[in-house]
């Protein structure tokens, strides 16, 4: 399996995956596919990231920039992450996130945030510290992970694709 940045020729294949992934998650919004696309029309993808065996998307993921206290400090936002349904448990998720922690450390970020089950999202470093905040999710749910200084304090808001019907 490799995985790379994104191409043009991957976005269809992307999108599948992407509401496969979803079609029966717990606490998905059903938007995450076109959060994908919005967040790639309007510059807003950082990072996006797939996962290839044998020309095949078997996932995605995506960082984003946020605003901390309304402010742009140098930090990204995790998700969605995607692997096909047939592809799950496989160890591909951990691998994207593994590598895209890893590029945006070689880039000088300063931190990343991401909702998400603590007990997964835990194994990569994420805490949730109480630091940060974001409206509407229960805390525990809500992690960030520094990789520059300390962590900021204040509410986080995501990319207006996130918030988009």
């Amino acid at each position: 399996m490799d995985i790379r940045q994104e191409t043009e020729g991957d976005i269809a294949a992307i999108r599948k995956v992407t509401e496969a992934a979803f079609a029966l998650a717990e606490h998905s919004s059903g938007t995450e596919a076109q959060i994908v696309d919005s967040l790639r029309q309007s510059g807003g993808l950082y990072l996006s990231l797939v996962a290839v065996q044998e020309g095949e998307v078997l996932g995605h993921l995506a960082f984003s920039p946020i605003r901390i206290a309304g402010q742009e400090c140098g930090w990204l936002g995790l998700g969605p992450v995607s692997t096909r349904p047939d592809q799950q448990r496989k160890g591909i998720g951990k691998a994207l996130i593994e590598a895209g922690l890893a590029k945006l450390r070689e880039k000088g970020v300063a931190g990343c945030t991401v909702l998400g089950d603590p007990g997964y999202y835990g194994r990569f470093g994420f805490v949730a510290d109480g630091q940060l905040h974001f409206a509407g999710v229960p805390p525990e749910y809500f992690m960030s992970l520094s990789f520059v200084g300390s962590t900021p304090k204040g509410e986080v808001t995501y990319a207006p694709a996130f918030y988009e019907e």
